[in-house]
């Protein structure tokens, strides 16, 4: 819903299909009535997770508008998933991946841990036990004795295989 091909603050992927967005979706719908409104994106951005930009309400508006094709003033599921499926068209994986784990790496060691996890579940509404976040980092690769989920890792769990990733970006900022 931002121009230049990104969306709250993070780089679409190329290999977003059809329900790989769900998750994205549910971040945005801060009130989880199923739509994204404008208090939802004024409250996501105010949170200052996904980036230092400062929106007013024109801006807010302007994102609204450019994905709400039944001008309802909301963005539906299938509404957000058309508008970046387009914005997704040729681009990378990796630069996604990248900017995922920037999201969620807090202490900004390059790599999700055990409090890293905790926090970004928390802040995004979806809080877990102690044990299930030890076991999530487990399931994603990270028990080799380190307890952290690398870029690698976290884009195989959320479906972004590194054989997706373009050639032009193979660093992480």
């Amino acid at each position: 819903m931002c121009p230049g091909g990104r969306y709250a603050g993070l780089d679409v992927p190329a290999c977003a299909a059809a329900g790989d967005l769900r998750p994205a979706f549910d971040v945005l719908d801060a009130d989880r009535d199923g739509r994204i409104s404008r208090e939802d994106l004024k409250s996501f951005y105010a949170s200052g997770a996904a980036t230092s930009e400062r929106f007013d309400d024109e801006d807010i508006a302007a994102m609204i508008a450019a994905a709400d094709a039944d001008n309802d003033g909301f963005v539906q599921y299938d509404e957000f998933e058309r508008l970046l499926g387009r914005a997704a068209a040729g681009a990378g994986c990796r630069p996604a991946m990248e900017d995922v784990l920037r999201v969620m790496d807090r202490d900004g060691d390059g790599k999700v841990g055990f409090d890293d996890l905790k926090a970004y579940l928390g802040w995004a509404g979806m809080p877990a036990a102690d044990e299930e976040i030890r076991a999530m980092i487990r399931v994603a690769g990270g028990g080799d004795g380190d307890g952290c989920v690398g870029l690698e890792e976290l884009a195989i769990v959320l479906g972004c295989s590194p054989t997706n990733w373009t050639a032009s970006s193979q660093t992480l900022h």
